[in-house]
Parts: structure tokens; sequence; C-alpha cells
């Protein structure tokens, strides 16, 4: 076993804020799924990976309930289930000691929020010397405000302003950002 799929925050978390029904791949959970199959089926060690923040009050505090799996992601006997505290899957978590241990080489990463998690993993997992793959289509993410845009705007406001960044954006400058420097950039098709 060379290769660990990473599946990072395709957690219930995300699904409790309105920001939700703006997401680029309402799809994701199929996509997770059968990326996660065939990884599985090629004997790969698939590990998953929730974003937590403790105390906050918030959806992302585990004691809100929603840090979990979005409904229809289970993990199968012996896959590690890792919850992070930072915006890469390494630095808070014991991730880089398990991939050594299971002499992984090679990360195929794919969740929610593209251009946050899922690229700073990559970037962090390239630095590491793994040969990433960032698998685009298996990724989600949202429209971004402005740094003026009050956080209270309504998803309305959000897409009326011009200064957001559209989604499909987002994804673009993720993609132009990782390939050929951190990651090579693939579909679910092309793996799965």
């Amino acid at each position: 076993m060379r290769n660990a799929l990473i599946v990072i925050d395709v957690q219930e978390s995300f699904r409790q804020r309105p920001l939700w029904q703006l997401v680029d791949n309402p799809d994701i959970v199929a996509r997770v799924d059968r990326l996660v199959r065939a990884a599985r089926a090629k004997g790969d060690l698939v590990v998953w990976v929730l974003h937590a923040e403790p105390g906050s009050k918030g959806v992302f505090d585990p004691q809100s309930g929603h840090v979990r799996l979005i409904d229809g992601l289970v993990p199968a006997d012996g896959e590690p289930v890792l919850t992070k505290t930072s915006h890469n899957a390494f630095t808070t978590t014991n991730l880089q000691q398990l991939l050594t241990a299971a002499g992984i080489r090679e990360l195929t990463v794919c969740g929610i929020r593209t251009e946050q998690c899922v690229e700073t993993t990559t970037r962090v997992g390239s630095d590491l010397g793994y040969d990433v793959t960032f698998v685009v289509d298996a990724c989600a993410t949202f429209p971004i405000p402005h740094r003026d845009l009050p956080s209270d705007v309504s998803n309305e406001q959000l897409l009326a302003d011009p200064r957001t960044l559209p989604a499909a954006e987002v994804t673009r400058r993720t993609e132009y950002a990782l390939a050929g420097r951190f990651a090579t950039i693939r579909t679910v098709a092309e793996l799965a």
C-alpha cells in the first residue's frame, strides 16, 4: 500500500449553515463515496478527517453534534477518523505518523472547502514529500465574500455584491495554484 485517500471535512457542520444552499457541488457525498469505494477496492488506506472548534458554541463545536460525517459516508472497520483544529490535516493530528507507519508515499485528497482545508492539506502534504493528487470534482466550496462585507449578510446579499468571488472561480484559482506545483489535478472519472 503506497496511497491513501484523505477525505477532508465532508461533515454535517457545513450543512447547518445557510451558506450550504450555495454549495457548488451538491453531489459531494456521491463523488466522495465513489472515490472511497475505488480506494478500498485497490487496497488503499482511507483516512477521514473532521474539523472541530471546541468551545466555539458554533456548528464546528463538538458539543453541537454536527462534527460528524454527512449521512451516506461511513468509515469501514480500521479506517482512521481524525479530528483537526487547524486548516490542514497534518498540524493538529497524527496524520503524518499514521501515513509513515503505513508506508504511504502518495495522497489523494478531496473534501470541503476546496480552497481552504483541502488546498492547505494538499500544500502541506506536498511540502512533506508526498506525491499528491487533488480530486477537483470531489471537492466543494462556496462563494467567498469580499473582506469588507459584514459576516451576517444573507445569501442574497452575498451574491448581489459584485466583489463576491464565485465558487467556480475559487475552484479555478485553486487548480491553477496547485497544478504542477503541489499536486496533480484529477477528476473522479479518472480515478474511480
